[in-house]
């Protein structure tokens, strides 16, 4: 084997466990971060609002089942008296596909009154969603719902952002196995963008003005 490929296959190597290492750090604070601020719906302890996180919707405008799962969870919330108010956060960042407009037709549509809903149309990832939950709609404390395998990113990039963030984890959807499995170790990637996320400090993609409609919708009594 020639000298140049073996440094290039060890260079690979080191690159690897390198990588791996960076990885397995990054999950660990995420973990670490989380513990001790997951629940269930009968557990969690009550606060504001509930910000649901957005997934697929499909193109008549139906949440994907993953998506529903988690209206689902604020819904019941919502019921139980948990929460005031509900904050849908996803993706509008094409005119023709709106995640948190067909997640207020959702939960509109499943009982949750109109004046309770909240969209925000910039959450294009997890970071943003919690970023603008607290600098545009000024959320100091809230509960998080979304899948479990997301669910400790989720309220660690919220709570290191300054909201008193706790989770609630839907399992329904592991029925589902390829796209649960899928989607958990696409995880491993996630947890590496959250630390640069965490380590850049940067913006939202679009962080807009301070909305007051959070706030209108708790006034509400």
């Amino acid at each position: 084997m020639r000298v140049w490929l073996v440094r290039l296959v060890r260079l690979g190597v080191a690159a690897a466990v390198v990588g791996g290492l960076l990885t397995a750090e990054s999950s660990m604070w995420l973990r670490t971060a989380a513990n001790g601020h997951l629940y269930t719906v009968a557990t969690v302890p009550a606060a504001p609002v509930v910000m649901v996180l957005g997934a697929q919707v499909y193109d008549d405008g139906t949440p994907s089942p993953f998506l529903e799962a988690r209206l689902e969870l604020a819904r019941q919330l919502f019921a139980a008296g948990k929460v005031k108010a509900i904050l849908v956060s996803g993706d509008h960042m094409d005119w023709g596909y709106d995640e948190p407009g067909n997640m207020w037709l959702w939960l509109n549509s499943h009982g949750v009154p109109a004046g309770r809903i909240i969209e925000d149309h910039a959450g294009f990832d997890t970071y943003d969603s919690c970023a603008r939950a607290k600098r545009v709609f000024g959320v100091d404390r809230m509960i998080i719902v979304t899948q479990a395998f997301h669910l400790e990113r989720a309220v660690a990039l919220c709570r290191h952002l300054g909201v008193d963030a706790t989770g609630v984890g839907d399992t329904t959807v592991a029925k589902f196995r390829d796209p649960w499995l899928k989607a958990s170790y696409r995880e491993y990637g996630a947890a590496d963008k959250a630390a640069f996320d965490v380590l850049s400090g940067r913006d939202p993609v679009f962080l807009g003005q301070h909305e007051t409609s959070v706030q209108d919708a708790l006034n509400q009594g």
